[in-house]
C-alpha cells in the first residue's frame, strides 16, 4: 500500500514562494505519474502539475512559468516549487501517485494548506 505524505504548505504573501514536498512510502518502481492537485473552497479538485517516472511534465495553464514540478526517483519524492504566488493559488494541495500498469493504483496524500494573502 502506497502512502503519500506532503509537507511545505503555509501562509505567504502574494509574490512569495513555497516549496511542497511529497514522499511516497511503499511505492513501486513501476512506471508511474506523480502529481499535485489543488482544491479551493467550493471548487472542484484540479490538476496543478504532473511528472511521470520517465520525466514527462504537464502543467495547468494557470501555473505555467510560475510553478516547477520535479521528482527524485531514488527518494520516491516529488516537489512543487511555487513562485510568484497569487491569492487565487490558495487551496489545499494534494499529492497523487498513479501506477500505470496496476488498475486502481491511484493514491492520495492527506493534503497541505497553502494560503496566499494579498
Amino acid at each position: 500500500q502506497v502512502q503519500l505524505v506532503e509537507s511545505g504548505g503555509g501562509l505567504v504573501q502574494a509574490g512569495g514562494s513555497l516549496r511542497l514536498s511529497c514522499v511516497a512510502s511503499g511505492s513501486s518502481s513501476s512506471p508511474n505519474v506523480m502529481g499535485w492537485y489543488r482544491q479551493a473552497p467550493g471548487k472542484q479538485r484540479e490538476l496543478v502539475a504532473a511528472i511521470t517516472s520517465g520525466g514527462n511534465i504537464d502543467y495547468a495553464d494557470s501555473v505555467k512559468d510560475r510553478f516547477t514540478i520535479s521528482r527524485d526517483n531514488a527518494k520516491n519524492t516529488v516537489y512543487l516549487q511555487m513562485n510568484s504566488l497569487k491569492p487565487e493559488d490558495t487551496a489545499v494541495y494534494y499529492c497523487n501517485q498513479r501506477i500505470f500498469a496496476v488498475i486502481g493504483a491511484n493514491y492520495w496524500g492527506q493534503g497541505t494548506q497553502v494560503t496566499v494573502t494579498s
